[in-house]
């Protein structure tokens, strides 16, 4: 919990997170919403970029996980996954968020063994999509076993929790919605007043702010 506040703090400092519900913001998808998250902030920050990758080396070492390929989603992934595979001198690769149209056709690019242990590594969960596509992908063309996803922050949506467990993938967050809310407020970034409003959007995102 420690560690999820502590993240929750960068991403406020930095403005990599903003909270709002007058105006709310309003997503591609057409959905309103309290909150707005660009993690693509945090690398131009050295000493807060570090932070995070330390925290994900925390969380590889009390989890035991151990994988021979690290796979960054595209595109907010592949520099996290980057840095991290740096870090740690891994190999790695990055996924397309479709195949290739032309050439190989190839979603994955980069070289990994066949049945090699991946660690995909995201930004931000939202509904869960795209890490699941990477490791779709993986799989198929690779026969790689996912051994889990990294992430940075988890919006604690229902969807991405049902799609995680029904493709039997464990995420790896290391901040969430819910935690931010509680630091945004004893923080002075969100009104006390306005705390169980946007507590109430991860719970029916769709019809929040009607």
């Amino acid at each position: 919990m420690e560690r999820a506040k502590q993240v929750a703090k960068i991403l406020l400092r930095i403005k990599a997170v903003k909270l709002s519900i007058n105006p709310s913001f309003t997503y591609s998808s057409g959905i309103k919403s309290p909150i707005y998250c660009d993690n693509r902030l945090i690398p131009s920050y050295p000493e807060e970029r570090e932070k995070i990758i330390s925290a994900w080396e925390e969380v590889i070492k009390e989890n035991n996980i151990e994988f021979d390929v690290i796979a960054g989603t595209a595109t907010a992934g592949i520099p996290w996954a980057s840095f991290l595979a740096y870090k740690l001198n891994k190999p790695m690769v990055y996924v397309r968020s479709k195949p290739k149209g032309h050439g190989a056709g190839k979603q994955v690019e980069g070289t990994m063994h066949s049945g090699s242990r991946v660690l995909i590594v995201e930004d931000l969960i939202s509904t869960g999509g795209s890490s699941l596509s990477s490791a779709q992908a993986c799989q198929r063309e690779h026969q790689a076993e996912i051994v889990g996803v990294l992430a940075i922050f988890n919006y604690q949506l229902k969807k991405s929790v049902q799609q995680f467990k029904e493709n039997n993938i464990s995420l790896f967050a290391l901040s969430n919605f819910s935690t931010l809310v509680d630091v945004a407020t004893e923080n002075n970034f969100l009104p006390p007043e306005d705390k169980a409003n946007v507590l109430a959007w991860n719970h029916d995102p769709h019809n929040w702010g009607q």
